[in-house]
């Protein structure tokens, strides 16, 4: 973490406000194949994890609802915050994923892996698919803050495209508490221990799979570039945990989960969204816009 997530608290912030922000990315023009600064590794890593999110940020949605009867007044409005930024999020990967097509790739694997995980999750009760989507939130918080505290993670990327991940990073670390305190409501019942096991697990769980279906969506990706093999592995292992190494940064920040006390909001990195907000590219936008609500 960076000198912005100094600043620390027990619970969400009293003073946080959740804002969607209905932009738009890219439209009407094309995306390079190799869009992040001509590096096939560096396109192929993000492109695999933007497969994920039109229908991976569906399910969090639903795990999420599913849960927040008898929720108190600020987090069922925490709740509809989350679900309407959620429901921009797939727009964009959703045309994004287009555009990636448009330039040759067939993702079409990539998003059946990600089906079949997530169906398999349906399969079991309720609070299994909540603390699955309470543990890659706070995959996709840690990976946010890092992206948008280094600016090397995007540095030469094609314009429109940058400004999505840094848009869609913003976002996760605004609402990147709702899932975890709709996870403790849902679980206030249990003992504490009950608790840290369950979450514990799922974590181990959702990582393994995460860098396991990221990297083989990459390495899929590349294949249909042509470039396969060690050279292909060799890439996408060094661009993720080398330079820029953007899994090996998080790592610290994975590892607070398991703490006793962990709250995703003990890092209070809002400081960063501000940073985002006051960006040349952000303030040259339409600006953000409320929306109506999805929720």
């Amino acid at each position: 973490m960076t000198a912005a997530s100094l600043t620390r608290s027990a619970v969400t912030p009293d003073d946080l406000t959740i804002t969607p922000r209905d932009r738009r990315f890219g439209r009407d023009e094309a995306t390079p194949r190799w869009w992040h600064g001509g590096d096939p590794y560096a396109s192929a890593l993000y492109n695999a994890l933007s497969a994920t999110f039109p229908e991976g940020e569906a399910f969090f949605v639903d795990s999420v609802r599913q849960h927040r009867a008898g929720v108190d007044e600020r987090l069922a409005g925490e709740i509809k915050a989350f679900t309407t930024q959620e429901v921009i999020h797939s727009r964009e990967h959703l045309a994004f994923n287009r555009r990636a097509a448009d330039a040759g790739y067939d993702l079409a694997k990539l998003e059946a892996q990600v089906h079949k995980r997530l169906e398999l999750t349906k399969t079991r009760p309720p609070i299994a698919s909540l603390a699955a989507t309470m543990a890659l939130e706070h995959f996709t918080a840690i990976l946010a803050h890092e992206l948008l505290a280094d600016p090397r993670h995007l540095r030469g990327a094609d314009p429109a495209t940058a400004e999505l991940w840094r848009w869609h990073a913003a976002e996760e670390i605004e609402h990147k508490g709702v899932a975890y305190d709709t996870w403790l409501h849902a679980t206030r019942a249990w003992p504490r221990s009950k608790r840290w096991k369950v979450k514990a697990k799922v974590m181990l769980f959702v990582t393994r799979n995460f860098v396991v279906d990221r990297t083989a969506g990459a390495l899929e990706l590349l294949s249909q570039d042509g470039i396969r093999g060690p050279k292909a592995f060799a890439g996408v292992l060094w661009y993720a945990w080398v330079r820029p190494g953007m899994f090996r940064k998080i790592a610290g920040a994975w590892a607070k989960f398991f703490l006793p006390g962990f709250h995703p909001w003990n890092e209070d990195d809002r400081a960063l969204i501000g940073e985002y907000e006051t960006s040349g590219n952000f303030a040259a936008a339409e600006g953000k816009r409320k929306v109506r609500s999805a929720a």
